[in-house]
């Protein structure tokens, strides 16, 4: 039961703590599981430390706070558009796209479908074993975090070396493939508009390979029986290039803009983008990685979403700003990394809102 006195994601010593997660993390029922048990109070190591959840918030008088780009408008201004959300909330969604509305629905439909299979079939696909390149669990943090947060994730490496498939559970794997396809045409298209809005050639982000490094991650937030004490996903910012993600008609995805969270209201058939750390830094800092959350789901009808990370598929090549990007008047934000040294920083924290990208500003640099 959650504590009457000052919410405390540690309520047990650290021992008993840690016993708490192996007992659940080895029961590999996932949070599904333990609101199918019927649970009225969440585990303590679920209660996040901050004061609890307040209601949804968003900019008064403003319903498009997200920035709404139509695909079927002249290419000129569908570039301007997107240059615009990019270098300021850094969240766009995009409708009247290429993608066939089936396949969006077929997507968020077969990971639906796995999550809602009875537990002895989830259970064999349930794994923190990522070199396999697929694995279902719940938070890949979940030993690191200060508090677990309400949700369940399908991971799989799509590329450059494709997951054993057998780890893929059958009811999605179909879905999966068809659906990486669909990412990849319209991640080429993203990826020419945003150069064109930098004003470099429209293949140059193709060039650094960054389509080429895709990771899927298919969450699934079950309804919350204390949602105020957790999160569905707490704040952080995306590592990769770009984010193209899906999902059903549950509200939860907030974005943060100045001190006040933004909700992102999903829209039938809309694909949401958002720009990650690494193209921040290869733009020197013209596009905007945006910390973002998901709040617990109150509503018995779960929030499913499926994310593909755009990342580059060389982890031996060195990053930074583009080159045509840097002059006397715009010096270079930040310094050259190699990427998988980069990946290996993010890995070794908790998934937080501090991003990788302070740490490479040349003003950190020692």
């Amino acid at each position: 039961m959650a504590n009457s006195g000052p919410l405390n994601p540690n309520p047990v010593p650290n021992s008993d703590r840690l016993e708490q997660l192996k007992q659940f993390d080895e029961s590999k029922i996932g949070v599904k599981g333990l609101v199918d048990k019927g649970l009225t109070t969440i585990p303590s190591f679920f209660i996040h430390s901050e004061e609890p959840n307040p209601e949804p918030k968003t900019r008064p008088g403003n319903n498009h706070s997200i920035p709404v780009v139509d695909f079927s408008a002249p290419r000129e201004t569908v570039v301007e558009q997107v240059h615009r959300a990019s270098t300021s909330l850094g969240f766009f969604q995009i409708i009247n796209h290429s993608v066939p509305v089936s396949a969006i629905n077929r997507i968020v439909g077969s990971i639906k479908s796995f999550n809602e299979q009875n537990d002895e079939l989830k259970m064999k696909y349930y794994s923190r074993d990522i070199t396999r390149g697929a694995a279902y669990s719940t938070n890949f943090d979940l030993y690191n975090s200060k508090a677990a947060s309400w949700r369940d994730t399908l991971q799989v490496r799509l590329t450059p070396t494709p997951p054993d498939w057998e780890y893929v559970p059958e009811v999605c794997r179909e879905a999966i493939v068809e659906w990486d396809k669909e990412v990849v045409k319209i991640g080429e298209e993203l990826m020419g508009l945003l150069c064109e809005g930098l004003g470099v050639e429209k293949d140059r982000l193709k060039e650094l390979s960054c389509l080429d490094g895709r990771v899927m991650a298919a969450h699934y937030y079950p309804y919350c029986p204390q949602p105020e004490l957790t999160k569905g996903l707490t704040p952080h910012t995306d590592p990769g290039v770009l984010t193209v993600l899906v999902q059903n008609e549950m509200t939860g995805l907030q974005v943060k803009f100045g001190e006040e969270w933004v909700d992102l209201k999903p829209i039938p058939g809309a694909i949401v983008i958002n720009i990650g750390d690494i193209l921040q830094i290869i733009s020197n800092d013209e596009y905007k990685s945006v910390v973002h959350r998901v709040l617990a789901n109150p509503f018995q009808e779960p929030r499913v979403s499926v994310a593909i990370f755009l990342n580059p598929g060389q982890r031996e090549n060195s990053f930074g700003p583009l080159p045509e990007l840097i002059s006397d008047e715009k010096p270079a934000v930040y310094r050259d990394f190699m990427y998988k040294d980069y990946m290996g920083r993010f890995f070794s924290k908790e998934l937080d809102g501090k991003t990788l990208t302070n740490y490479y500003r040349v003003s950190n640099q020692m």
